[in-house]
């Protein structure tokens, strides 16, 4: 399915977002640098229509089937878009979705993906698709007797890096406040049985983009399956293209639609389910500024507990070209359970001061507190 006109209009407002966050990386651990990875996804798969963009801008014979196709649009592509090196846009999309940013015409798809497809993927195509993962084990030390958190922050997609600086600023704080012990890595080496098993939870602080080898991602799978838990912020479900679709489908449980663009935040009201167990320490609602997601699947047909529900009446759910974003029920944070593994997403995060907000901190940490114990109640 191509990417709605919707979602592309909003690159001008990325652009300038981008330009003023910066787009650091951080990475507070050391760790053993291991061989390069050869086991990442579609390593081997045929080139087409439905491959990472990335995957394409770094072969040059794939390249080249584009740039007949749309002569010169690549070269005019913004860099964050179009970059080889992420975090870029290139991760989280398809030639697919990308025919209308290329100005490609719709009967002109079918050609290309046959000439992609008669393209041999070769040995140094199969290094460059995986040159973005790692399989570097972070290096650490974790007190006895404390939760033991492991804070993830690879970003191979979009990365607003200032939401997630004040995302990892606030958990932080919270785990001096609590009496946690965190480890903050940017190294999905870390996504192995032996490391996983020394955490409680594991928290996705606005990942964007596919990071996990194949090893990796069973390793995470079994990690859940035998009692681990995972909270979720934000962009870790905000990808408009996923290549892993466990990940998108069961873990997660929701597929992003788009958001709000005229204008992108916006004051909303949000409703607590109180039955929830995570609800205690919430009011019934609250209302808050930030950018509203939408799904084009709901979380509650994957078996989520819903916890907190957007009121689609209080804000105007219109994307760019009067894109409509209207879920009706509208699922905004859930929980979840693979396995024994407790699973808490929440969409809230984008904006920064999201993360000093009273009740979106009372809500992280009463859903890290939950996904980190291993006797807490998982409604399936």
């Amino acid at each position: 399915m191509r990417v709605k006109q919707a979602f592309l209009g909003c690159i001008a407002v990325l652009a300038a977002t981008l330009a003023a966050s910066g787009i650091a990386r951080a990475d507070t651990t050391k760790a053993v640098i291991a061989k390069a990875v050869t086991d990442c996804p579609l390593r081997d798969a045929p080139f087409s229509v439905g491959s990472p963009l990335i995957d394409i801008l770094l072969s040059p014979a794939a390249r080249a089937v584009l740039d007949k196709a749309a002569p010169g649009r690549l070269d005019k592509l913004p860099p964050f878009f179009a970059s080889t090196t992420p975090p870029t846009f290139a991760a989280i999309l398809s030639l697919r979705e990308a025919v209308d940013i290329l100005q490609i015409k719709p009967d002109m798809i079918a050609t290309i993906d046959a000439e992609l497809k008669a393209l041999p993927v070769t040995a140094a195509d199969k290094v460059a698709r995986c040159a973005r993962y790692d399989n570097d084990v972070p290096i650490f030390t974790l007190p006895a007797g404390r939760l033991r958190l492991l804070l993830f922050e690879k970003i191979n997609g979009f990365r607003y890096g200032a939401s997630v600086n004040a995302a990892r600023e606030a958990l932080q704080a919270m785990a001096n406040r609590k009496g946690w012990s965190m480890l903050v890595t940017d190294k999905a080496g870390a996504f192995n049985r032996a490391t996983l098993s020394k955490f409680d939870a594991v928290i996705w602080n606005n990942v964007s983009g596919d990071v996990l080898t194949l090893s990796q991602r069973r390793a995470f799978q079994d990690y859940l399956a035998r009692g681990g838990g995972l909270v979720g912020m934000h962009g870790t479900a905000g990808d408009p293209v996923y290549f892993w679709d466990w990940y998108a489908d069961t873990l997660i449980g929701a597929r992003f639609k788009g958001h709000p663009q005229t204008p992108q935040f916006q004051e909303a009201r949000i409703a607590v389910n109180k039955a929830h167990p995570l609800a205690s320490a919430l009011p019934a609602e609250w209302r808050m500024t930030d950018e509203w997601y939408s799904f084009s699947t709901n979380p509650r047909a994957a078996g989520a507990d819903v916890l907190l529900t957007l009121d689609e009446s209080s804000y105007q759910p219109v994307g760019m070209m009067d894109q409509d974003l209207r879920m009706g029920d509208h699922p905004l944070a859930w929980t979840n359970c693979i396995g024994k593994g407790r699973i808490f997403y929440s969409a809230i995060g984008h904006m920064p001061e999201t993360y000093s907000q009273p009740e979106h901190v009372a809500l992280l940490e009463t859903a890290i507190d939950w996904a980190a114990n291993r006797r807490a109640v998982c409604k399936p």
